[in-house]
């Protein structure tokens, strides 16, 4: 998962950001980027970013954003946690950051998580106050079988047939009968999207604007990847398949739908779904009516 002591790290690897948050001509024109430790190269979105302040202590940058310069990671909680106990993070950013006094925080990947978790639940909130984010089942099977959906979420604790009976309505309103479209489950629980949204029973989550479902999809993936949701094994970091990426599904009705998850793949008539009359019954018998 790391980089032998004698190769050289890419300048890739490390950046430098201007006090708006924003990288060099050079550093734009390369949306990719190249794990510090396992040297494994992805899109900027999927990985985190650590900052060093200017007193030299490394913190994570969970938007990409803080000024100054930085280094990405591609690996979960548990592969940073590794890689800081056998000196292997310390190594990696010394070499990239020569001669610079660097301190890390014992319990980097305790605030990483945090940071990731508060800046997607932060998020969540910017999409409700301004009216782009729904919740409440019967409010987002609506608005699904109406083929305004373009992201689709469930809490952690959702129960199977409330995330089903939506999920079906999605792929219903988005012509994608007989497809793995699905909403994602979310790392957090009903109680922390309620107090995220400050409502109570928060279970299910949809937006109905493209923009905003791409801004929310891009601060999920980095938190799934970080918790170690799809994260490969030590040893195949590098691969391509490792990265998980935000995909976007075209639906026949118009407009393009983003989400993240797996590829839905073709649609295969064959195994067509009930139609909508069928999902309006089937929420009319569910439970989890939030």
């Amino acid at each position: 998962m790391r980089n032998p002591h004698n190769d050289t790290l890419t300048p890739d690897s490390f950046d430098e950001l201007t006090d708006r948050g924003t990288a060099s001509r050079s550093a734009r024109s390369h949306p990719e980027r190249r794990c510090v430790l396992g040297g494994n190269t992805g899109p900027r979105e999927t990985m985190l970013r650590l900052a060093v302040g200017p007193d030299g202590v490394v913190l994570p940058d969970a938007h990409a954003r803080a000024p100054g310069r930085g280094a990405w990671l591609a690996v979960s909680r548990t592969g940073l946690e590794e890689a800081m106990a056998k000196g292997h993070l310390k190594g990696a950013l010394a070499r990239g950051f020569k001669g610079a006094a660097l301190i890390i925080p014992q319990d980097l990947g305790e605030r990483a998580q945090a940071a990731l978790t508060r800046a997607f639940t932060d998020r969540l909130g910017i999409e409700w106050r301004s009216a782009k984010l729904l919740a409440g089942s019967d409010r987002i099977a609506e608005q699904a079988r109406a083929g305004r959906v373009c992201w689709l979420a469930h809490a952690a604790d959702a129960r199977e047939d409330g995330c089903r009976r939506l999920d079906q309505a999605w792929r219903v309103g988005s012509d994608a009968e007989g497809s793995a479209l699905a909403g994602v489950r979310l790392p957090l629980d009903r109680a922390a999207l309620s107090v995220a949204l400050g409502r109570e029973n928060v279970v299910h989550l949809a937006l109905t604007d493209a923009a905003a479902a791409k801004r929310v999809s891009v601060l999920l993936t980095r938190l799934l990847h970080f918790s170690g949701r799809g994260e490969p094994e030590l040893d195949e970091v590098g691969s391509e398949a490792a990265m998980p990426r935000p995909v976007e599904y075209k639906g026949m009705q118009g407009g393009t739908r983003t989400f993240s998850g797996p590829d839905p793949g073709p649609v295969d008539d064959s195994r067509r779904e009930p139609d909508a009359d069928a999902v309006r019954k089937a929420d009319a018998d569910g439970a989890d009516r939030h």
